[in-house]
């Protein structure tokens, strides 16, 4: 808590000054003879190198002001690295909440605070056994699944009620409220009124053991609010479009050959994105060494400059298996809780990306991210990738698939809409036409 003061609010700080004293209380614990057979030593060291990690991320916050995906990267890292100090992190948690909401990024402002308040929920029920009380942060389940990550460290290595810790104003039932009452708004600007149901679940049998009428009675009008919403926006929304960005090149440091699902607003088109990455690190590392990488082949290092900094950017859409989309039926489900994502890349045998319908394959690529979107932040990392070839005919059969899928939506939606029918029909019926015939030639 101290580091946090004194980096956090001091502006002449000295950090070498600084990183001097972890050093010179590191070589205390290493020379004190009598503690080496204890876990001091190395109860020291942990702490330590967690104190220096926090510290360096504070001090390059300074340099990504104008880079918000690296910005809410080092923030998050500093909230884990305050993971056993309950209330800084609920502190970097709310910063985080302020930056998202500054850029209109609501829903991971939300995110921000309901994991905030799952945090609350942990150690108020190791204070007080009140069945209106969320039983921890497992009760936000339904909200994200990434909340668990916000499960409190065990009762012998923190306890709420001892030391100062967990006495903010927040690590309350009151403080508890506030912060859902805050995340239920923001997901309501964001669009995510089927969020703000599962918010006021929990916050409704709180107000009720307080007999709080009055505030029962606006809790409903919201809720009421949210639902017409859903009715009269339904799959107008427009939640979110992914993109996968690949770094690759020692320029970049810590990213190099690191991949990421970014999550950009409503209809964000490729060239947007690639642009505002291209503007930033063109700064960084100058338009002549700055490569952007046009197409989804894989990269192969072998054949890149190392003096310049390469950056590969995809389209990709969120990804489901069969079984999956028996429980997504909704425009909300099917965008909301998203960790694969799928993009697609032509190739034939020659070389060439594309050919004949005899020629023409294609390869599907599936990315597994280390937490679902939306999170915390809007990029996330990627864990796990997985490939597999489609042959012409496959590829002709699932093309025709993906348009009967189109007409069949577009036709049986409760209102009509004449202009996406028309504009479905142009684009597919003459293409699919003429692959139903080229595809009986084939077989």
């Amino acid at each position: 808590m101290s580091l946090a003061s004194l980096v956090g609010k001091s502006s002449d700080f000295q950090e070498e000054y600084l990183r001097r004293s972890l050093r010179t209380i590191l070589a205390y614990a290493e020379e004190d003879a009598e503690m080496q057979n204890t876990l001091l030593p190395s109860q020291v060291d942990e702490l330590l190198r967690n104190l220096n990690s926090i510290l360096s991320d504070t001090v390059k916050m300074r340099e990504f002001q104008e880079d918000p995906e690296m910005l809410m990267d080092l923030m998050y890292r500093i909230a884990k690295g305050y993971q056993t100090s309950p209330d800084l992190r609920l502190t970097w948690l709310q910063n985080m909440a302020e930056k998202h909401n500054n850029r209109k990024c609501y829903t991971e402002s939300a995110m921000c605070l309901i994991h905030a308040a799952a945090l609350v929920a942990e150690y108020l029920s190791m204070l007080e056994d009140h069945k209106y009380l969320p039983v921890g942060s497992v009760t936000f389940q339904n909200i994200s699944p990434n909340v668990l990550e916000e499960s409190a460290v065990s009762d012998d290595i923190l306890s709420p009620d001892e030391d100062g810790v967990c006495s903010g104003r927040y690590f309350t039932e009151s403080g508890l409220v506030g912060l859902l009452e805050q995340a239920a708004e923001l997901f309501s600007n964001g669009g995510l009124y089927e969020a703000v149901n599962e918010v006021y679940k929990i916050i409704i049998p709180i107000l009720e053991a307080r007999r709080d009428f009055r505030k029962l009675a606006s809790t409903h009008e919201k809720l009421q609010r949210a639902f017409d919403n859903i009715i009269q926006k339904g799959h107008k929304r427009m939640f979110g479009t992914y993109f996968r960005v690949g770094f690759y090149g020692a320029k970049f440091g810590d990213l190099d050959e690191r991949e990421f699902i970014y999550k950009e607003p409503g209809i964000t088109h490729l060239p947007e994105i690639s642009h505002r990455l291209e503007n930033f690190y063109s700064q960084c590392f100058g338009d002549e060494t700055l490569v952007m990488i046009k197409d989804s082949t894989p990269v192969d290092r072998k054949q890149l400059n190392p003096s310049k900094a390469y950056i590969q950017i995809t389209y990709v859409e969120p990804y489901f298996d069969d079984y999956e989309m028996k429980d997504r039926l909704t425009n909300f489900e099917k965008n909301f809780n998203l960790r694969r994502f799928m993009y697609t890349t032509p190739f034939t045998k020659s070389g060439r990306p594309r050919g004949e319908l005899n020629e023409q394959y294609k390869r599907k690529t599936i990315l597994t991210t280390m937490h679902s979107f939306p999170y915390v932040k809007t990029r996330i990392n990627v864990i796990q990738k997985e490939e597999f070839d489609l042959t012409p005919i496959e590829v002709a059969i699932e093309d025709m698939q993906k348009k009967t899928r189109e007409l069949t939506v577009a036709t049986h939606r409760e209102q009509p809409d004449a202009k996406m029918l028309q504009m479905l029909l142009q684009g597919s019926v003459g293409a699919t036409v003429n692959q139903v015939s080229r595809v009986s030639d084939y077989l």
